[in-house]
């Protein structure tokens, strides 16, 4: 898998990178999600937990697929700005808070 990025255009007011990129996987199948995601990472120097993968297309009949992705400045920031769905489904959630203990009264 080779991933060039096509195109940046910074977002400020939503605290991201928005990536438009280009893989070429000739002779193997669509990256996957978490593997672009990481590239992305890698290219943008940038942690996992802060990019989102929104969409990967294949071009019909070539090795080649073209893509969006989001890289925040930070996972709260990807956290308070992008779809819920999206965020599951690049596996970045919410650190839950633990419960409190519950008290007993005499």
């Amino acid at each position: 898998m080779k991933m060039e990025i096509n195109q940046q255009k910074d977002n400020p007011l939503q605290k991201r990178v928005e990536v438009y990129f280009t893989i070429d996987h000739n002779g193997e199948s669509t990256p996957g999600r978490n593997a672009v995601a990481e590239e992305v990472a890698k290219q943008t120097k940038s942690k996992r937990e802060c990019v989102v993968v929104d969409n990967i297309e294949s071009v019909y009949g070539r090795g080649l697929s073209k893509g969006y992705a989001k890289v925040y400045e930070s996972k709260e920031a990807a956290l308070e700005f992008d779809r819920e769905y999206l965020l599951k489904r690049n596996g970045i959630e919410a650190d839950k808070p633990e419960a409190p203990a519950e008290e007993t009264q005499e």
